[in-house]
C-alpha cells in the first residue's frame, strides 16, 4: 500500500505510550462509564457500551475494572460527574487534529489543550474547522506476525468490513462504525483476538510532513495530548515519510 498511515507512524514512534497501563485503563474506564450513563448499563441494549467493553478487553483490562466502571456510569457506585467535549485544531505544517476529551472541569481542559497546541506551534480552531476531514469508523488492529491478511478477510468481509490494510507491521480492519458489533463478533467466532478494537476517526486525506522539525513538533503535540488525563482520543491526518521518521530516532 502506498504511503504511510497515521497508525504506522504512531506505532513506530509512540508505542511505549501503550504500556502506560494505569493511564490507559483510566481512559477506558471513563468511556465505559460515560456509555453506561448515556445508554444504560446493559451492553446488550447499548451499542456504545458494547464497543467500549470490547476496546477494554482488547487491552486486557480486568473484568473487575470493567464492572466497576459500568456501575459508576449507571449510578450503582459513586463516580465523578464528567462531560464530553471535542476540540479541533492545527499542528505544525497545517496538520489537522481532532481531540476527544472527558472532564469534570471544562475550563481547565480547554486551557490545557490550548496550551499544548501553542507549545508545539499549533493552534485551536472553531467547531467544524477540521471535523469534516474525518469519518468515524470501527478499527481493529492485529500484529501481522500472528495473523494473515487472508484470515482477516475471511473472517470480516461478510460482516461488513470495508478494507484491510497492511501498515507498519500491523494489519488493520476498517469497517463502518455501525458494523462494529458485527465485525467484532465475526472476528471472535474465527478465534482471532485484535491488539486493539475501537471506534476511530479516520482522515479522508492525509497531510504529508516534509521536514524533521515539523515531524517532531507534530509527534510531540500528539504525545502531549494523549498523555493528558482529560484526553480520551487524539486523531490527526499527518503522514510522515520513512526517511523523516528515521531521522527522528
Amino acid at each position: 500500500m502506498a504511503g504511510h498511515s497515521h497508525w504506522a507512524n504512531i506505532q513506530r514512534t509512540k508505542g511505549a505510550a501503550d504500556f502506560k497501563r494505569g493511564k490507559l485503563f483510566s481512559k477506558l474506564s471513563r468511556e465505559i462509564a460515560m456509555a453506561a450513563r448515556l445508554g444504560g448499563g446493559n451492553p446488550e441494549f447499548n451499542p456504545r457500551l458494547r464497543a467500549a467493553i470490547d476496546a477494554a478487553r482488547s487491552q486486557s483490562m480486568p473484568n473487575d475494572n470493567i464492572d466497576r466502571a459500568v456501575k459508576k456510569g449507571s449510578g450503582e457506585l459513586e463516580g465523578a460527574s464528567l462531560e464530553e467535549m471535542t476540540y479541533e485544531g492545527y499542528g505544525a505544517g497545517g496538520v489537522a487534529f481532532l481531540v476527544e476529551c472527558m472532564s469534570d472541569n471544562r475550563n481547565r481542559t480547554s486551557a490545557d489543550v490550548r496550551a499544548a497546541f501553542a507549545k508545539y506551534e499549533g493552534h485551536l480552531a472553531g467547531a467544524g474547522s477540521v471535523s469534516w476531514m474525518f469519518h468515524k469508523k470501527a478499527v481493529f488492529t492485529f500484529a501481522s506476525d500472528r495473523v494473515s491478511e487472508e484470515q482477516l478477510m475471511e473472517a470480516s468481509l461478510d460482516a461488513g468490513a470495508e478494507d484491510i490494510r497492511s501498515q507498519g507491521g500491523l494489519l488493520v480492519i476498517i469497517a463502518p462504525f455501525d458494523r462494529f458489533d458485527a465485525v467484532s463478533t465475526a472476528i471472535k467466532k474465527a478465534g482471532l483476538v485484535p491488539d486493539s478494537a475501537k471506534p476511530t476517526f479516520i482522515p479522508t486525506n492525509t497531510s504529508t510532513v516534509t521536514t524533521a522539525e515539523s515531524a517532531r513538533l507534530i509527534l510531540d503535540l500528539y504525545e502531549a495530548l494523549e498523555d493528558h488525563d482529560d484526553v480520551q482520543n487524539v486523531h490527526a491526518n499527518f503522514d510522515i515519510p520513512d526517511d523523516i521518521l528515521a531521522a527522528l530516532k
